[in-house]
């Protein structure tokens, strides 16, 4: 018994390889784990990137401004002027809304449909007639005749123009027509004050009116004298007499422009 016990002890430790729990281990470093603040970064950086990329190519991202920012940091800011606007009222600017009427329309005034008649070479008579544009009204039709002394000598004036005939496109006197002296045989037509005997010195005028109701036939011309007596003229209308086939064409006196 006491032999068994030795051999038991001091025997030797079975030969082989060691346990896998005695193989000694090498531990290599954990790899940290992203802090929060990176984590929120990395998350945020792409998409600002890219909308500062979009701003600057639409416009500008403010770039210049926030580099003067940087250099001037106590440099008050300076809104962007607002661009102008031409031909319009800003405080009328259309609604983005599409309502209408709250636009500013701004109306340019109608250009003439006749060109004023220009002036001649004065007459051996030392006189020039002159006539203006047709003005209507209810029906009523109205004309200015102009008389201009362009000689050298006084002119004296005492009544009428003598108005002999209305033209039509080919020159014939239209059928019908009468002028007479007076406006009271023209409805609606300004009374005339009548007929005053004055001198007109080179360079004045003087002028008389014709009046006359609407009708369907035009006239482009008109003969007509200063005065009774005196020699007629044919003048080219800067707009036509729609005054035929038979009508009455009142004239008034004339009267010194002052």
């Amino acid at each position: 018994m006491i032999a068994t016990n030795r051999r038991r002890a001091g025997a030797a430790a079975p030969s082989g390889p060691p346990a896998r729990s005695e193989v000694p281990t090498v531990s290599l470093p954990a790899r940290r784990a992203p802090s929060r603040s990176a984590a929120l970064r990395e998350k945020w950086v792409r998409p600002v990137l890219l909308l500062c990329l979009v701003a600057t190519t639409v416009t500008g991202c403010g770039l210049s401004a926030e580099i003067d920012r940087e250099r001037d940091p106590g440099r008050t800011s300076v809104p962007d002027p607002v661009p102008s606007v031409v031909g319009t009222d800003a405080a009328h600017l259309p609604d983005p809304s599409g309502t209408p009427g709250d636009s500013l329309v701004i109306e340019l005034p109608e250009p003439s449909k006749t060109e004023p008649t220009r002036p001649g070479p004065c007459p051996s008579s030392g006189v020039r007639l002159e006539t203006g544009p047709v003005d209507a009204a209810m029906g009523l039709r109205g004309m200015t005749l102009t008389l201009t002394v362009c000689g050298k000598h006084p002119y004296k004036v005492n009544g009428r123009p003598a108005v002999v005939h209305v033209l039509d496109r080919d020159g014939a006197p239209i059928t019908g027509v009468r002028a007479v002296a007076g406006t009271d045989k023209v409805p609606m037509a300004p009374a005339d004050p009548g007929p005053e005997p004055f001198t007109l010195q080179p360079g004045e005028s003087a002028r008389a009116s014709l009046y006359w109701r609407m009708n369907a036939e035009d006239g482009v011309s008109l003969r007509v004298a200063p005065q009774r007596g005196r020699p007629a003229v044919t003048l080219r209308l800067p707009d036509p007499l729609d005054i035929g086939p038979e009508n009455v064409l009142g004239t008034t006196a004339w009267a010194p422009v002052t």
